[in-house]
């Protein structure tokens, strides 16, 4: 664990240069981005960790998407898994952040803080606004009697329509706009169940998976399937809209790369299967 928790980080911009190019830094603007990955080792808060990749979440072009944290990208942070879970549960009974699990893999999980999540929201439910759709109370029933009391990342039917009956007479027509706007899909498994989700995600989801396939295949070529962290944390990914450091941190966090201190720096090594 300890060689997998030393990556904390700093943000970095996208752009369109094909895997191999270095990114330019926007350091001099912000002093949070100051310190590469190399510089800015652990934390021993989970909040604090949280609030940090939050402030670092990469500026992603053409998609209107609050900042999350994915739970692997928390375990390379802080060395106690077992503590970021028990803090994980406490903040969520507070109130103060959602977990969201993600189609990209079993266990992928996003956190987002309730003030980014309630503002996703917000700008999903504009667009129903402007179209100027019926049923729209659904979703102040929704954010008030369901966000407040269901904190597990995914309700049953009858529960669902159980707390929007607190608001008015639920319809199929109120779930179908829940659904529509991003903020639940049904389970493949079982119809009658549906997964809490982060609307607008898709696209960021699909540049995620693809990400980690291409960082990982960029190591993969190397002799030794490793590369020194300062200069592999300045390429930039060409498929995916997320940045190398969130992709970096996922992947050592979930185990499938890992980071080892040597006298020259940290060298990011492809774990052994």
């Amino acid at each position: 664990m300890a060689e997998t928790s030393r990556l904390a980080g700093t943000k970095r911009g996208r752009g369109d240069e094909e895997i191999g190019a270095d990114s330019n830094s926007n350091a001099d603007s912000d002093p949070r981005q100051a310190l590469g990955l190399e510089n800015n080792l652990t934390f021993s808060d989970t909040l604090v960790a949280l609030q940090m990749m939050r402030s670092q979440f990469p500026s992603v072009e053409k998609v209107t998407i609050q900042p999350f944290i994915l739970q692997s990208q928390l375990y390379s942070s802080v060395k106690d898994r077992t503590q970021v879970d028990r803090d994980l549960e406490s903040l969520k009974k507070e109130k103060v952040l959602r977990v969201f699990k993600l189609s990209t893999g079993q266990d992928d999980h996003a956190i987002m803080f309730m003030e980014d999540y309630l503002k996703q929201m917000a700008s999903s439910v504009k667009r129903f606004e402007k179209e100027k759709q019926h049923d729209l109370e659904v979703f102040e029933w929704f954010k008030t009697y369901v966000m407040e009391s269901k904190l597990d990342v995914c309700i049953a039917h009858q529960e669902l329509c159980s707390l929007l009956s607190h608001g008015g007479e639920v319809t199929d027509r109120h779930v179908t706009l829940l659904i529509s706007a991003g903020l639940l899909t049904r389970q493949l498994i079982d119809p009658n169940m549906y997964w809490f989700a982060i609307p607008n995600i898709g696209s960021i989801l699909k540049g995620l998976s693809q990400g980690r396939k291409e960082l990982l295949s960029l190591l993969n070529r190397r002799k030794y399937k490793e590369m020194p962290l300062a200069p592999l944390e300045k390429k930039r990914l060409r498929l995916s809209p997320l940045d190398m450091r969130f992709h970096l941190r996922d992947l050592i966090g979930s185990g499938h790369l890992k980071s080892l201190q040597t006298p020259a720096g940290i060298i990011v090594r492809v774990a052994k299967d």
